[in-house]
């Protein structure tokens, strides 16, 4: 994919702006690419109005707003704030510059081979950043997405900063390391996390320029997730929902997720499997195992609605 055209200057509609137009040589589809960065409907860091994207991200150089719009010549991205120029410049990353899909072979299921017909914009994104996505992974450990996701909402609201520029109202640049690990224990206490997940946070937040360091080493593989999982806390599932999206790990599957497996299986051989089962369906994919998932999770399918629920606990006032 070709490398964007950038240019600096005031944009008239919010003040001071990074502008590049993005002209990737494959498809890209912006709001699929991104959607794993979307922490549910509430995110106070990812929204979509009207089909541009809207990003508020802590980045090395501070907090910076991102705009995404895809149009007839391109993907328009602007972004305002202290951090605007590190963001510009990872968009063509974030957006699956580098993600090679050209050895995928589906042509053996007919559901992948429609979805990858239907949606040949998709990629894997890279960020650049571990602990901007591996604190959110760390906080749906063992728990409903629901749960994660409104202690994510609650956090970000209390302990980010409103995003710079012309952003949507109520958009929030979460925190920086040093801002997770100033959070008071109440206030985790009150977002319904336990000390177990806050205490891993504090870990990770710890260490989090040798963790930034692994971006060096490519896009995952074993040698980021041994350092990854070197933190106490973070096992196999989180490092793997974090190198996804940090690294853009295309063979990094959520081994130990409560609904993957079975989602899979029902996709691909009509029955649910565990853990080994779906790596079993997977390996005549490895190397390209995440895209087999990302595939399947965009491609519409549902597994049938059966069978008892997780339970959501809540002790946030015990």
């Amino acid at each position: 994919m070709s490398d964007p055209a950038s240019t600096h200057h005031v944009d008239p509609a919010g003040g001071p702006a990074v502008v590049t137009v993005y002209r990737p040589s494959d498809p890209v589809d912006v709001r699929a690419t991104l959607r794993p960065l979307s922490r549910g409907a509430g995110d106070p860091a990812y929204r979509v109005i009207g089909g541009v994207v809207w990003r508020a991200i802590r980045t090395p150089s501070g907090a910076a707003t991102l705009r995404l719009e895809a149009v007839a010549d391109g993907v328009h991205a602007r972004a305002w704030g202290p951090g605007a120029e590190w963001v510009i410049e990872s968009v063509p990353e974030m957006l699956g510059r580098g993600d090679d899909w050209s050895g995928l072979d589906v042509s053996g299921s007919a559901l992948l081979r429609d979805a990858r017909h239907r949606l040949p914009g998709l990629r894997l994104t890279r960020v650049n950043q571990v602990v901007q996505v591996l604190v959110p992974a760390v906080l749906e450990q063992k728990v409903t997405s629901r749960e994660a996701w409104r202690a994510w909402r609650d956090l970000v609201r209390r302990h980010g900063e409103p995003a710079p520029g012309p952003a949507p109202e109520g958009l929030v640049v979460p925190p920086d390391a040093a801002g997770w690990r100033r959070i008071p224990s109440w206030d985790w206490h009150r977002a319904g996390v336990g000390p177990q997940r806050s205490d891993t946070v504090m870990r990770v937040c710890a260490v989090a320029s040798s963790l930034e360091r692994t971006l060096s080493l490519g896009r995952g593989g074993p040698g980021v997730e041994r350092r990854l999982r070197s933190i106490p806390g973070i096992g196999v599932w989180t490092a793997a929902e974090t190198m996804q999206r940090s690294h853009g790990d295309a063979d990094s599957p959520s081994v130990g997720d409560y609904h993957l497996p079975a989602l899979v299986g029902w996709a691909l051989i009509g029955r649910p499997v565990d853990d080994d089962g779906m790596l079993e369906l997977l390996e005549p994919w490895r190397g390209h195992r995440e895209r087999v998932m990302r595939l399947i999770s965009a491609s519409g399918f549902s597994k049938p609605k059966f069978g008892p629920r997780m339970t959501i606990q809540d002790h946030r006032f015990h």
